[in-house]
Order: structure tokens, then sequence, then C-alpha cells
């Protein structure tokens, strides 16, 4: 039956579909370009299956075809634009933006920023891609008990960010080695100041790459893509190298940690799920015992592995692995690892039951001893502190340390011992919590203090029903009006008076920096933010000019005596915090 055949005989079908078109990517009619363009779509099975792999690679991490997602759910697309049109957005969207085309002015407009670039991939690969989304058909469902939810929130927090008095005087300090051809230069990520008797700075690339930083000269001591034969740092977001820490009695017992993703069959699995959930890659936590007679040049020594975790999306990764700075010998926290682990976009992808509860392990944060071995697999310890080791339930996992996270990326504590960990939210808000044993931070059900439908369509927010109870909420957040993804920082620590005692911290994509000065972080209270200027080598700017990106994908780093730097995946380039000036009222 041909589809003109289809629109005759359903009528009122087609009106049903073309209106959930209209709140999909492109909100336009069914064009007739569209409708000739579909013999451009291969019906071979062999390519729509590579066309699905390479999805996973290279868009799953923003799109999917149940809901909105960082980008817009991409169910039906095919029939509301042309094959020629999504080509050349998938190419280069940024170019369609700047021609004032209407298509994509509007997903900007809507998303905030454009996707980027597919340069590298092959004409064959992309009309595989293509040709895998021309089968994802719109699925005629509503969304679940959205009419009990009371009314949605456009605006969840109507209040703006306040430009403060405060503008911080960066100058360039280096560009880290370029990593890769395409795509950005450099992927630093993490700065970890290892103390001790000889202080060294290091910072990672998630390519694979960790460096030592002689002032502002690069040595790389380790390179897991020669270290690990099943590493992969592809899809480029939220894989490859996500972490490492140092054992805090390092310089004794030569102790490294480290967090990486490999291939999905790689090995056996510590944690996984029903074998009809996929497997897209596997993150994997390892011990490292490096011979300290030749650390000063680099890192050499045995692996062993402490725990694996099949993860069903590229997505929300293992991100974040760290101990406690605060704790000493004889503090029941003294040696051991905490793990932020993502949801592994599973919420997005109508697999909540993966995240949502104490039998499982993904959107939580872990707390292990690395050198206990009362683990199931007989590799790491799990301390009897735990708030779900000792329970009585045979189903928690003693492991976990607080969960209801989407993305724990980032875990610091504050001079005065409050941990602090940042989540990245979907669509509607971004927030940081002080980190409770036990805690039960909301995700999937909430998002920042206020209610999401997990069982259906995610990308609207409500209200808190009156009987709310039993969630932990953050003590500072923004919407999406603000930025799209906070990026965690530290609580200064450095020479500059002003800056004393203040959370900085900002947003990956729009580039802003951020704060809250730390007495404010209280818990059951909403901090009130800040935004800094920003001056570069003494010149006015903003991360999103200085890199010529609508993506800064902006990380800061803590150096010794406190320095702050901040650093942009985009360009590689690490700026140095000089000096804070104050703006004086003239009136």
């Amino acid at each position: 039956m041909n589809r003109k055949a289809t629109y005759k005989i359903a009528p009122c079908l087609y009106r049903s579909i073309h209106h959930i078109f209209t709140l999909l990517l492109l909100c336009w009619t069914v064009s007739s370009s569209a409708q000739s363009a579909n013999n451009n779509y291969s019906s071979s099975k062999q390519v729509i299956s590579q066309g699905q792999l390479l999805f996973q690679e290279n868009c799953a991490s923003c799109h999917n075809f149940k809901q909105q997602g960082i980008g817009p759910n991409l169910s039906g697309v095919t029939a509301e634009v042309s094959y020629q049109w999504l080509t050349k957005f998938v190419r280069n969207p940024q170019q369609l933006i700047s021609s004032g085309d209407k298509r994509a002015v509007s997903l900007f407009n809507k998303y905030k920023i454009p996707m980027p670039a597919q340069t590298q991939l092959k004409d064959t690969e992309l009309k595989a891609i293509l040709s895998f989304i021309h089968t994802q058909k719109p699925v005629l469902t509503t969304s679940n008990n959205d009419s009990t939810l009371g009314i949605v929130l456009d605006n969840p927090i109507p209040e703006k960010i306040a430009q403060s008095a405060l503008t911080l005087q960066l100058e360039e300090w280096a560009t880290a080695p370029r990593t890769a051809q395409q795509g950005p230069a450099a992927r630093v990520n993490k700065m970890v100041v290892l103390k001790g008797k000889k202080e060294k700075v290091f910072l990672e690339d998630i390519r694979g790459i960790l460096y030592e930083l002689s002032g502002n000269k690069f040595r790389k001591v380790m390179d897991m893509t020669k270290l690990l034969p099943n590493f992969i740092h592809v899809p480029g977001h939220a894989t490859g190298f996500g972490s490492y820490a140092f054992h805090p009695d390092f310089y004794r017992n030569g102790l490294f940690y480290t967090s990486h993703a490999e291939k999905k069959d790689a090995a056996m699995a510590d944690f996984g799920y029903p074998a009809d959930i996929r497997v897209t890659l596997q993150w994997v936590v390892s011990e490292w015992k490096i011979d300290l007679s030749k650390a000063d040049t680099v890192f050499t020594g045995t692996s062993r592995e402490l725990l694996r975790i099949n993860m069903p999306g590229s997505v929300h990764g293992m991100q974040e692995i760290t101990f406690n700075p605060l704790s000493g010998p004889g503090s029941p926290d003294y040696g051991l690892l905490y793990i932020g682990i993502g949801d592994g976009g599973s919420a997005e992808d109508g697999l909540s039951q993966l995240c949502n509860s104490s039998s499982t392990l993904w959107g939580s944060v872990l707390r292990i001893d690395p050198r206990g071995r009362n683990s199931t697999n007989g590799k790491y310890g799990i301390p009897s502190i735990n708030p779900y080791a000792s329970d009585n339930n045979p189903k928690s996992l003693g492991e976990i340390f607080a969960r209801g996270f989407r993305n724990p990326n980032r875990i610091s504590w504050t001079p005065d011992g409050k941990m602090l960990i940042t989540d990245i939210g979907l669509n509607n808000v971004e927030e940081l919590n002080i980190g409770i044993a036990g805690a039960d931070y909301g995700w999937p059900y909430r998002e920042g203090t206020f209610l999401m439908n997990y069982q259906g369509k995610m990308n609207k927010v409500y209200a808190l029903p009156a009987d709310d109870k039993g969630i932990t909420y953050p003590v500072l957040q923004y919407d999406h009006d603000e930025g799209n993804a906070i990026s965690g920082g530290f609580v200064y620590t450095g020479k500059i008076a002003s800056l004393k005692n203040k959370y900085i911290f900002g947003d990956i994509v729009q580039g802003r920096i951020f704060y809250v000065a730390t007495e404010s972080l209280i818990q059951g209270r909403q901090a009130t933010i800040q935004e800094f200027g920003l001056s570069f080598n003494g010149t006015s700017s903003t991360f999103r000019e200085i890199t010529k990106q609508s993506k800064a994908d902006l990380r800061f780093g803590a150096g010794t005596g406190g320095d702050l730097f901040i650093y942009t995946k985009t360009d590689g380039k690490m700026w140095k915090l000089k000096d804070c000036l104050l703006k004086v009222n003239s009136q």
C-alpha cells in the first residue's frame, strides 16, 4: 500500500501522526521533497545494521527515539524533512543556522546549541545512519499520568542569575597537546594535585593520556591506548579515560586508581541487567601498583581490575572517582574510594528500573574499600559504614553511598567538610547537592526541586506533590534559561581575598562562570547564584567568543596553592586566574 493510499484510507490517523511530528525535530508539515527523497534511504539490512552501530557511536549521546534529550527525539524525522536537508544539517549545522534556514534556526533557538558538525563521517556512513533513522517511526502513545501531575512549568526557575560586581582576570597559561585531528583539539578534563613529600600536578585527556604538569609544560606519564587493548574513547561523549585518583598513601604504597570505558563484550561484567536490554559499552575501575622509583618519568607497574559495569548507553558514564581529601589516618572514611556512576541514559530510554532503587547501582555514588576483599567478586571491600551494607535487605547493594543521580560528574569537598556532588540534568534543571550517606536525590522521578513524569515524556517538570517526602534536594540549582550542563568546580582556597570561601563553578555549554558563598550551602535551602564578569588577557569577553564555538566545553581545575584554572576542550586552551577585580559603582 503506498503512502498516498494510506492517507486517503486513514485521514484521522494521519492527522494524529502529524500532530506528534510537530512536537519532534522540525515543526513543519510533510513536504513533497521529503516524500520524493525516500529512495535515498537504503533498505539493506546490512546497511541499516551498520547505521544502528554508527548511531550509537555518534548520535545516541544526544538523541533517541522515545523522547527529547539533549537534542530532539528523532523518530519520524525522515517524514518531516528531505534526505538532502538532513545530510546538509548533519554535515554542518552551524552553516545552516548562519544561512538563516528556518528549521535550523528553530532548532538552535529551542536547544540553545547547534549539533556538532559530523565531518568525520564518510558519505556511506552518513547514509547508513540516516537509513537506520528512517526505520524509526513515531509511536502513537500518550504521556503516562501527565494529567495527574499538575500544570507544566515552562519556566521552572523564573529568577535570573544576577551579574555580580566581580570580574575574573584570566591569563592564557597553556595549550594542551592536540590528541585528535578532528573534533575537540584536546579533551582535557580533570586536574589533580598529588600531595606529600613531593607535590605534583596532573591533568588527564579523556582520549587516554595522563600528563604531569611542570609549570605549563606537559609530560606524558601514562597512555591507556597502549596499556589497555580494549580501551575506547569513542563516541566522544562521556567515554574514554573517565577519572583517576591517587591513594592517600601513594608515596608509600604506589597505588593509583583509574576509570575507563571498554568495548561492550570485553569481559564478564560484575554488574549487569537482563539480556533483553542492550549493552553499549562497559566501565572499568582499575588499581595500578606504580613503581615509585620510576614515577618521576613514567607510570609503570602492574594493574588489576576492581569492578566492571555494563552500560545501556554511551552517555552518563563513570566520570568521577576520588578519595576524601579531608579524611586522615584513623578516620572511617580514610582510603575509601568514591565512584560516580551515571544512569547510562537508561531513564530517557524507558529503562528507569535500572536507576531508581538500592538494588541497582546506575545513577549512584558508590563508596568502596579498594584494599578490602569482601565484595561479591572478591576484588574490593564494602565498607561496613555504608548505608546499604547492613540495611537487612538482601537485594540492596552495599557499595552504594547515595543514589538518585542522572550524571554525578564531579565530587569535591568544602574546607569545612561538606561533600559536594554536581549532577547534570536532562531538559530543565542543573544542580549541586550535598552528599549524604543513604540519601535519595530523586532521579528519575525528580529533577532539581521539581517533579518529573519518569514513566512517560520527561521533557517537562511540575510542582512537587503536597505529600512529598523521602527525597534530598539540591542546595543550588539553575534552569536551562541560564545554561545547559553544570560544570563542577571548587571552593577557592588561593591567595585572592575577594574569592575566599566561594564555590566557583560554571556551565559546560554556555561557558558562564558562577559562584555562591560557601556558607550558603545549607541542606534544605537554595543558595543564591551570582555570575562573574570575565576578562581574557586584559580584554572583556566570554568563553564562547574566545573559543569561537557555541559550546565552550568548560572545565575547572585547582592547582598548587589553590590556584584556579579554567580550560576548554574545544581548543585545549588553559586559562589561569590572575586576579579578581571589583567594579565600583560610580553613581
